[in-house]
């Protein structure tokens, strides 16, 4: 009994543990979200600052009058904008961006971290209001309610605000950037690697790039023209090394898959591809480690960064946003993660002396699993499947949608875009963010098997297909040929 009792607490601590996690990470996921779909802004900010600043590679007074507008103005409205379009529609959107209005106009520094908090707190004040009054308004006066109530809610927001939360994050702001200036200037940088790249491979490397290091970067670019903190998660070095060391040393279906998986990470930037290689052999995480150590130790060194977050996290984002005259330094520091990882993953994978074949599909599973998890959701064991009723009279175009709308569904769609075309078919494909899917008969949705029951619930008139690899999945294959049968 005693026994008994003792399990049932210690499966009591566990729970209570794995609930703490999941709920750091959905809040951190939500804060990533929100600058995702707001990227292309920030590389247009960026672009700008590399080429006009005075320091840049066209100076150019007149143009780079638009770099301090953009940071200080634009891109916090976009932010604010996005979190609250997130909680309730574009109504909650334009309330967001009022509220956030006033924490850019209260404080002398870019409101990042102040747009980030205003955003939900508007999305979600209208979406009370609206829950609460909106069956009791009388006919006639429904618009004249929604827009007072808006404007109301706004101002009062936008006055909060001003006065208390725009001080408070410009006071934390400072603290922040202090500890930050100080272990840049102790060399401890580097420390900070030793959490992110195991953050990253169970699948916070969304939140910790845009939810975190992105805004600080952001309030450093602005007093600088660079920051390393943009670097620092999107470094493609640790990841590149350990496929790397798999293309040479490693076995079976992980060596064979390797290189594809190598070019597609360093060049086209979707770090996700390494992760099930780092989670194959949990000893693996201490490659990317010292690769992301002796990356940030070399940028740190050599006084580099970058202008603006570099997303996707390919060499060509990277290189895109180097300043003027440091591309050696960042091409220096990225060869070093390399080559630390390579050299850590090597002595890894050739003291296993295992001679079964590693189970790399297995894997794949398990990072599915650990990608779930890692926005609090519960990992469905059955398949959403529409395989029988799929033919080209029901689906008039098809969508492969992911989390963020970008990476594996950018990709996935790639992939089962040249099936279709190859097959003959009239059918559009094309790629989205579950958040932004809408329910209409005739689409055929396909998804990572993690993400299906967010997608079904999201599209419920829809037909649903889910893969398991995106990159590889023998579904693909039998979707195309299905539309290609009728």
């Amino acid at each position: 009994m005693e026994a008994l009792n003792e399990k049932r607490g210690n499966k009591s601590k566990e729970s209570t543990k794995v609930s703490t996690k999941v709920r750091a990470q959905k809040v951190g996921t939500f804060l990533s979200n929100m600058v995702i779909p707001n990227i292309g802004a920030f590389i247009s900010w960026g672009l700008l600052t590399a080429l006009f600043i005075p320091k840049g590679y066209f100076p150019n007074e007149s143009l780079a009058q638009m770099v301090s507008p953009m940071i200080t103005y634009l891109l916090p409205l976009l932010i604010g904008y996005t979190g609250g379009k997130m909680i309730a529609g574009h109504r909650g959107g334009v309330i967001g961006a009022v509220a956030s209005m006033g924490v850019i106009v209260g404080t002398d520094v870019p409101m990042f971290i102040g747009a980030m908090i205003m955003g939900p707190i508007a999305g979600w004040s209208i979406k009370k209001f609206d829950d609460t009054f909106q069956s009791k308004i009388r006919v006639g006066f429904e618009m004249l309610v929604n827009n007072f109530s808006s404007g109301i809610i706004g101002f009062t927001l936008a006055i909060l605000g001003y006065l208390a939360i725009g001080p408070l994050v410009t006071s934390v702001m400072k603290v922040l950037s202090s500890g930050i200036e100080f272990m840049i200037n102790a060399n401890l940088l580097p420390l900070v690697n030793v959490f992110t790249e195991p953050g990253k491979v169970i699948f916070l490397n969304n939140a910790i790039n845009h939810g975190i290091l992105g805004p600080l970067g952001v309030e450093q670019a602005a007093e600088t023209g660079k920051s390393v903190l943009f670097i620092l998660s999107a470094n493609p070095g640790p990841g590149f090394g350990v496929l790397l060391a798999y293309m040479l040393f490693g076995k079976g279906t992980a060596k064979a898959s390797a290189p594809g998986a190598a070019i597609i990470q360093f060049i086209g930037g979707i770090h996700e591809l390494y992760f099930p290689y780092v989670l194959m052999k949990p000893l693996m995480i201490l490659a990317v480690i010292a690769g992301g150590v002796a990356g940030t130790f070399t940028f740190t060194i050599l006084d580099t960064g970058l202008v603006a977050t570099a997303s996707p996290g390919s060499i060509i984002s990277v290189i895109a946003m180097t300043p003027k005259g440091e591309y050696l330094q960042i091409l220096a520091g990225v060869s070093a993660s390399i080559a630390a990882s390579f050299v850590v993953a090597m002595l890894i994978l050739k003291a296993d002396r295992s001679t079964t074949e590693e189970d790399f599909e297995s894997n794949v599973e398990k990072m599915q699993a650990m990608k779930a998890e890692s926005k609090g959701k519960e990992v469905k064991t059955t398949l959403v499947s529409a395989n029988d009723e799929l033919s080209a009279d029901t689906v008039k175009r098809i969508i492969f949608a992911c989390d963020a709308g970008m990476g594996s569904s950018a990709m996935g769609a790639s992939i089962l875009r040249n099936k279709v075309k190859k097959a003959g078919l009239d059918i559009a494909v094309t790629n989205s963010a579950i958040s932004n899917l809408t329910d209409e008969v005739g689409t055929l949705i396909v998804t990572q098997i993690e993400l299906a029951p967010r997608a079904l619930e999201k599209t419920p008139s829809g037909l649903h297909e889910t893969v398991d690899n995106f990159l590889s999945s023998p579904k693909y294959d039998e979707i195309v040929s299905k539309l290609s049968e009728s």
